[in-house]
């Protein structure tokens, strides 16, 4: 198998496991709840946490993070070039937000974001991470501390001077997953988010 029949294959797989919900199946498998039914109706860790607790919820955050650890890093791995890297890692963030299991509705991409950047760019992926850790520890809203992680995470990779394919990267996905919280937005703003 040729470098690009590897790369196709690896695209293909990166968005079909990163479309898996493990929300839903550690859920159902430890509570018989469905995320989806309850809280935000949202599939993804936090989610999951308050609807089946701790062990749900840490079960289903390692899976997120996975789903973008592993696709990157074989594509590292694969030594592919940084735009093909750049779609395997597209592939799972948006499996995992527009899963074709559930009619794509997914989750919000805050887990598979560190997920993707970790084998890439670890130093940039780290410090998003802390950006999370202290807002979160500030303000006491996920929400608050993941769209704050998702808009610094391009300015990070600028900062560190990442490749031009992990900073296209960072910029796409911290994006994405800020628009995905704009219902989390609407209701800091009425002030009936939830806390966690």
């Amino acid at each position: 198998m040729d470098i690009q029949q590897s790369f196709l294959l690896l695209s293909l797989a990166s968005y079909f496991v990163g479309a898996i919900p493990f929300g839903i199946l550690f859920a159902r498998w430890l509570t018989g709840k469905d995320p989806r039914e309850h809280g935000s109706g949202n599939t993804g860790a936090t989610n999951a946490l308050r609807t089946g607790g701790k062990k749900v919820g840490i079960l289903t955050l390692i899976a997120d993070v996975l789903k973008g650890v592993i696709p990157v890093s074989l594509a590292l791995q694969l030594e592919l070039n940084q735009s093909q890297v750049l779609i395997v890692a597209l592939a799972a963030f948006f499996g995992h937000i527009f899963p074709v299991y559930l009619k794509f509705k997914g989750g919000k991409g805050v887990a598979t974001m560190f997920g993707v950047m970790l084998p890439w760019a670890p130093a940039t992926a780290a410090l998003a991470f802390a950006v999370w850790f202290v807002v979160f520890k500030v303000f006491r809203y996920v929400s608050i501390a993941s769209i704050s992680a998702a808009f610094a995470l391009p300015l990070i990779a600028w900062f560190m001077h990442d490749s031009n394919g992990a900073l296209m990267a960072c910029l796409i996905i911290g994006g994405a997953v800020t628009m995905r919280h704009h219902d989390n937005m609407s209701r800091l703003l009425a002030g009936t988010e939830t806390k966690t």
